[in-house]
């Protein structure tokens, strides 16, 4: 998730005490073992290594992608991965990004939560979106260099525009809960995205709480773009709606009481985001989301 979340959880952090820990109880299912372990592949001591995660977890799941480079911050060269499904003249993006952050002591974060978890969801709910017959092309997209500046999102739109591109669903923060959290500030042209989401959620039975100012991701850059967007992430009932009070009450105050601090605020961008977090019943969850509702999408959304 983008640096201005941080940003924004650092004045939380300053304005509140530290609350106690809230380690999520892991699934005790042992089909779900694969799922921790895509994630856990992501845990690795450089970004080369990393990459080199997201391929094998792509090719593990039966797919064949490419890698396309851009210049990145500092100098750095950039790399997305992608692959797609089907054929159809219009797109709809399923993305996450697979970066992680730097700590102050020169380590990685090991970057579970944010975002190695949403990255084995989408590929997962992929898997699901190919025994499908859709009427669009769906590009799954895992992005380098969110956490540097929605860097990979806007280097892929420069590339290739948003022409075909009939909807994107960005999926970032999957790690653990049970209740998803969707943003509605992504512009008028977004409106048949939220309620394909709406629908998907009502059809899951799936608690969904939408926010009218969501933490950035690289859904923004698809926004700026005209593209329409929905970007969505799970956590346990009590963490979303503490998330909706810091982004969505008036300026002065968090809406939150003395002493409270959201747990994703002490999580992202940290040592603490580690795979204790992860609970993979969330990934199970996101992943069967994820394409419900791409194919709610791929049948509401006009191709034009």
């Amino acid at each position: 998730m983008h640096r201005l979340l941080i940003a924004l959880a650092m004045l939380g952090a300053a304005a509140f005490a530290p609350a106690a820990a809230q380690t999520p109880t892991p699934s005790p299912d042992p089909a779900l073992a694969p799922l921790r372990e895509a994630v856990a592949s992501f845990v690795q001591p450089d970004t080369d290594a990393r990459h080199a995660a997201a391929l094998q977890v792509v090719r593990a799941a039966g797919f064949t992608p490419t890698v396309e480079t851009f210049a990145g911050a500092q100098g750095e060269q950039g790399r997305n991965i992608v692959f797609t499904i089907g054929g159809g003249a219009r797109e709809i993006l399923l993305v996450a990004h697979y970066d992680t952050v730097r700590l102050p002591d020169g380590t990685w974060s090991q970057g579970v939560v944010d975002n190695a978890a949403s990255v084995v969801a989408i590929v997962e709910a992929a898997k699901v979106l190919k025994r499908a017959r859709l009427r669009h092309r769906i590009r799954v997209i895992l992005f380098d260099q969110e956490e540097r500046g929605l860097l990979g999102a806007k280097a892929w739109i420069a590339a290739h525009g948003i022409a075909k591109v009939a909807a994107v669903v960005n999926s970032d923060v999957a790690g653990y809960g049970d209740v998803l959290m969707y943003g509605l500030n992504n512009g008028a042209a977004s409106a048949p995205v939220v309620r394909a989401l709406r629908a998907t959620c009502a059809a899951q039975a799936q608690e969904c709480v939408g926010y009218p100012a969501y933490p950035p991701s690289d859904d923004r850059a698809f926004i700026a773009a005209g593209a329409p967007t929905v970007s969505v992430g799970f956590q346990d009932g009590v963490g979303v709606h503490q998330m909706w009070l810091a982004f969505n009450t008036q300026k002065g105050g968090s809406g939150l009481a003395e002493g409270v601090v959201p747990e994703v605020f002490r999580t992202i961008h940290t040592a603490g985001d580690r795979m204790e977090k992860i609970d993979p019943a969330t990934i199970a969850r996101a992943a069967a989301f994820h394409a419900a509702l791409v194919r709610e999408i791929d049948r509401t959304v006009r191709r034009r």
